[in-house]
Parts: C-alpha cells; sequence; structure tokens
C-alpha cells in the first residue's frame, strides 16, 4: 500500500481541550472482576461470549484539540455515542482518566459537575431533544434557565441564536409545527445560547433528509467559523466526518482504531479496516492538494490553495504547460507541487491485502 506523506499545517499546536486516558467501559454486573481479561487482550464477542459482560470502550487515548471539530465515527455498536457520554458523565467510565481544561473529571464532587453540564458543555442530541409543550422560544431558552440567567437576558440571547440559525419569525411556535431541519436548528440555538465552551453533538444530523444534513453542515462551519467553539461531533456518516471534521478518530468494536487528520485517514489507511470504511469515497471531492503535495517541486501552471479539492484543481494542471502547479499553504507560503499524474494516482482508491490476493490468483 502506497503511503503519502501529509504536510502539517500552519495551525498553532494548542494543549488539548478535553484528554482522554485509558477509558474502558464494561456493561454487567461485575464489570471491574473483567478489566484483567480485557487488558490482555480479550475482545467484545469473546467477553460476551465467556462472562456475558458487553465491552462499550476499550482502551480510549484521545487528545482533542481547543476551537476545532472533533468527529468520532464508527459503524452502529462502535463505541462512539457511549464515549461522548462519558464526558460529562452521563455514562459512568469503568478505569480511565477525562481531563478537560487540565481538570480531572472523575474527580469532580456533584456540584463540579453540574456546573460543568451547565456551563461548560452543550449537547444536541439525534432526536432534537426539544420540549413540546414549550414554544420555540422557551426550548431556545431553557438551558440558561437552569443557568440561572435572568429572564430578559435569556429572552435577548435566545432571539439572537434563533436568529442566526434562521429561526427569525419562528419564536412562538411550537416544535410539532416545526420540520425536522427546523426542530434541529432550534436545539443547536439552544445550545450555542448558553455560551458553553465546549458542543457535543450526538449524531446530531442524522435524523435529517440529505438536502437539509448537509445544509445543517453548512450552518454548523459557518458558526465554526466566528465562535471557534470547541465540538466533539458524533456520526457514522464518512461523507459527513471528512465535510465537518478537523480531526477524526474511527471506532471499533470499542477502541479507536486510526485518528488524525482526515486526509492522513483518506490517504493512509491503519489497516484493512480502514481501507474498507473509506473505499466508496469520491476522492476527488475530499482529497486536498496539500495531500499529494511534493516538497520542493515547482510547476508553470496557477498558483493554487492546499485546501483546494482534487476536482477544483484539475482544470488548472490540465492548463499547466508541464502538467504541474505551485501549492500554497493558506497564508501563502509555498508548499511544493501537484502535477496531473499525482492528482491522477490519487483518485485510486488504496487496496487491501484481500485485494491483493484477487489480483494475484
Amino acid at each position: 500500500m502506497v503511503k503519502h506523506e501529509i504536510l502539517p499545517t500552519d495551525d498553532t499546536i494548542d494543549e488539548p481541550k478535553v484528554s482522554i486516558k485509558n477509558l474502558y467501559k464494561i456493561f454487567g454486573d461485575s464489570p471491574e472482576a473483567q478489566m484483567d481479561a480485557v487488558r490482555t487482550g480479550v475482545g467484545k464477542v469473546e467477553l460476551m461470549d465467556q462472562t456475558g459482560h458487553a465491552l462499550g470502550l476499550n482502551n480510549i487515548n484521545l487528545d482533542i484539540p481547543a476551537r476545532k471539530i472533533q468527529v468520532i465515527m464508527g459503524l452502529s455498536g462502535s463505541g462512539k455515542s457511549t464515549l461522548i457520554r462519558h464526558l460529562n458523565r452521563l455514562i459512568e467510565p469503568t478505569d480511565g482518566e477525562i481531563w478537560i481544561d487540565g481538570e480531572d473529571v472523575m474527580d469532580m464532587d456533584a456540584k463540579q459537575l453540574r456546573d460543568l453540564r451547565r456551563f461548560k458543555m452543550s449537547m444536541v442530541f439525534q432526536k432534537f431533544g426539544l420540549l413540546p409543550h414549550r414554544t420555540v422560544l422557551e426550548n431556545a431558552m431553557y438551558g440558561l434557565e437552569i443557568q440561572g440567567v435572568s429572564d430578559k437576558e435569556a429572552k435577548e440571547r435566545a432571539v439572537k441564536w434563533l436568529d442566526r440559525v434562521g429561526l427569525a419569525g419562528f419564536e412562538e411556535q411550537y416544535p410539532s409545527q416545526l420540520s425536522g431541519g427546523q426542530q434541529q436548528r432550534v436545539g443547536l440555538a439552544r445550545a450555542l445560547a448558553t455560551d458553553a465552551e465546549i458542543l457535543l453533538m450526538d449524531e446530531a444530523f442524522s435524523a435529517l433528509d440529505p438536502l437539509i444534513r448537509t445544509d445543517m453542515q453548512s450552518i454548523l462551519l459557518e458558526l465554526q467559523e466566528e465562535l471557534h467553539k470547541t465540538i466533539i461531533f458524533i456520526t457514522h456518516d464518512l461523507d459527513e466526518a471528512l465535510n465537518i471534521g478537523d480531526n477524526i478518530a474511527i471506532l471499533r468494536d470499542g477502541e479507536i482504531i486510526q485518528s488524525g487528520d482526515p486526509q492522513d485517514i483518506v490517504m493512509n489507511p491503519a489497516d484493512d479496516y480502514i481501507t474498507d470504511f473509506i473505499r466508496d469515497i469520491n476522492r476527488a471531492k475530499v482529497v486536498r492538494l496539500r495531500s499529494i503535495v511534493k516538497k520542493g517541486a515547482t510547476g508553470t501552471g496557477k498558483t493554487l490553495k492546499g485546501t483546494m479539492s482534487l476536482e477544483q484543481a484539475l482544470p488548472h494542471l490540465h492548463a499547466a504547460s508541464d502538467g504541474a502547479c505551485p501549492v500554497v499553504d493558506r497564508n501563502g507560503k509555498p508548499l511544493g507541487a501537484v502535477t496531473l499524474d499525482g492528482l491522477i494516482n490519487a483518485l485510486k482508491a488504496p487496496e487491501t491485502e484481500a485485494d491483493d490476493d484477487v489480483r494475484y490468483a
């Protein structure tokens, strides 16, 4: 399998906002008694067959940077929703550590935990989580009421965020009068109104139709450009993950199989499972020039940005007399050059060992 060098971005590396260390979750009557078996390699299926216990999370280690969108994804049953609910201790771990801004969440008492949930974290749910007997405005104010904000200020802030998500004029309607996309906008406005530093979004757009889902992704990215929240976004959809994620962690059976830069995952899958996972993506739209640039190379074509997709770059490379274009980062710093041959090669999906066996059989 060909490995592609992914050039580092020019983002400043900060201390993680959230740090998850050696996190385990075992569901059952005596989870602590199963820890030695899990640590010595007993997997999810074997643990269930032998002990009747379900292995939800298996030695999760993940640092989540501030002001970025961290996507956690996997198929159904992979542990992604279990993981996000550990961050605010809606689920208690069997073992491990969770640190937020240098504070150990596991050491927090009841009051500290309430404050964490009220002020530092907001959650956006897949099924919207709106109160049916409250108007749109009252739903958007709900988190502020929990925080103890005055009615006047809560109303002002809720109205502001409803307007920002495109729901001005809907304040006095009830959730049952709204479409699914509109209801999810109320949920997003409610979370943003609390001014929490961290947004937990658990399959937030999964219940929406594809076009509405794409629209909600665009709204989220536009708001993030301004707000720079730390967003932890759960999804099972790879296209969604690649569209919004600054970093992606892919889970299988409660374990992180690969995590990091989305471009690195696409260009350098860690194993056959990840290769199969990314096989059907539209590489022309997903792969960025910074992933295939050759350091030190030059070209006669138009100077292109490293964030440009292969699809966008193709006409420029075709027009270049030498089939090569220089590439710069977002600040205009030269990264190298890309070639037409390199672009065509990057369009080919990586192969698994099974593909090799078929070819040489």
